[in-house]
């Protein structure tokens, strides 16, 4: 698998096909992988070693102020640290943006092992086939172990999705944080939620840009340690607030709100 890349396209009923192979070696883009990370020293060294050393990728971890050794265990794993002192997840996701190296795709990954990183060579193939701009892992057409989504997270999937396609026209089956996306296109959409509503602004603005997203199945499980939106049910309600008033609020006619590409803002952590 890690001599090869299977470019996919998604087929009737949303079933992913093979449709040729990509020899890696003879096009391998520059790859970046940004992951986000608040307290997750336990979790992260599994994420970066699970990473394939194949796609030679440049990794940043962000911290989003740990209050445990998140730090020392990113730098251990090889990995690029910033620090982004804001809380969100978008915050973190920005300030990611701002250490890349001029990537060719950059990738999204959560910091808690609750994806499968070693997914990423099928998470790019598509974009790297020339068949796609924006490849999401659907957790939802995917296999997920018993209780790794719970039932007010599964809803929520499912109600952002028909909003998607209503408002947007986008058909999409989840807002999955696993993703990968051109880095042109990635700045083409001048992303600007600095909480929980990142996800869902990336795919609405995809959307409205006319790029071409596609989903593939990926394997979900139950995160190392408390989830910070779906471990409670409060943190849930904010976080489908903030998705929901994103959906709508994009959705307004003649909406031209812009931001600028984000700028540095901390230093980087290892890796002078």
């Amino acid at each position: 698998m890690e001599d090869q890349l299977f470019a996919l396209r998604l087929g009737a009923g949303r079933k992913v096909e093979v449709i040729e192979d990509v020899n890696v070696k003879s096009v391998m883009p520059r790859l970046a992988v940004i992951i986000p990370a608040l307290n997750e020293e336990e979790a992260l060294p599994k994420v970066l070693a699970d990473i394939p050393a194949s796609l030679q990728a440049d990794v940043i971890v962000v911290d989003n102020g740990s209050s445990d050794d998140t730090v020392k265990a990113a730098i251990r794993g090889g990995a690029r640290v910033v620090v982004e002192l804001e809380r969100g997840y978008g915050a973190a996701c920005l300030r990611g943006m701002t250490a890349l190296h001029n990537p060719e795709i950059v990738v999204f990954l959560d910091g808690d092992y609750s994806d499968f990183p070693e997914e990423m060579t099928e998470l790019i193939a598509p974009i790297i086939a020339g068949k796609a701009d924006m490849v999401i892992g659907s957790r939802i057409i995917g296999r997920r172990e018993k209780g790794a989504l719970p039932p007010h997270s599964l809803f929520g999937n499912w109600l952002a999705s028909r909003l998607l396609l209503v408002l947007y026209g986008q058909r999409s089956t989840d807002l999955g944080p696993f993703r990968a996306i051109r880095f042109d296109c990635l700045r083409a959409l001048e992303m600007q939620d600095r909480k929980f509503g990142w996800t869902v602004e990336m795919q609405i603005k995809a959307a409205q840009r006319r790029m071409r997203v596609v989903e593939i199945p990926v394997r979900y499980r139950r995160r190392i340690g408390t989830s910070k939106i779906t471990g409670s049910l409060t943190a849930s309600i904010q976080a489908g607030t903030i998705i929901l008033a994103t959906l709508f609020r994009y959705a307004l006619p003649f909406r031209t709100r812009k931001a600028p590409f984000p700028t540095k803002s901390e230093p980087e952590i290892g890796d002078q």
